[in-house]
């Protein structure tokens, strides 16, 4: 390998460790069925800047940078679809009466 593999391979190392680091909180979520300790803001940020990065990388044509933020995104945009499916559900349940919930 050349010096610039040896680089991308540090570059893809780097950034699967950083992308699955989101894996274990989406199972969580998606176990627990409960997104409340989640903040929707905090998430939909980080995903707008992971964008950026996806195609930062395709401009710079980096394997690694579109690699880790195109699975990045994915993993982050289904903690937010996650945090909005679950709240919803959980003010519809709240808005019925115990009747209506039956």
């Amino acid at each position: 390998m050349s010096s610039f593999d040896w680089v991308e391979a540090l570059g893809l190392l780097a950034g699967a460790q950083t992308t699955f680091a989101f894996l274990p909180q989406a199972l969580k979520v998606w176990r627990a069925k409960s997104a409340d300790d989640i903040s929707l803001a905090t998430f939909l940020i980080f995903c707008s800047g992971v964008t950026c990065w996806f195609f930062y990388g395709l401009f710079i044509d980096s394997l690694s940078v579109i690699l880790a933020n195109a699975v990045t995104l994915i993993l982050a945009a289904s903690i937010v679809w996650l945090k909005v499916k679950y709240t919803r559900r959980k003010s519809m349940g709240a808005s019925c009466s115990p009747d209506e919930s039956r």
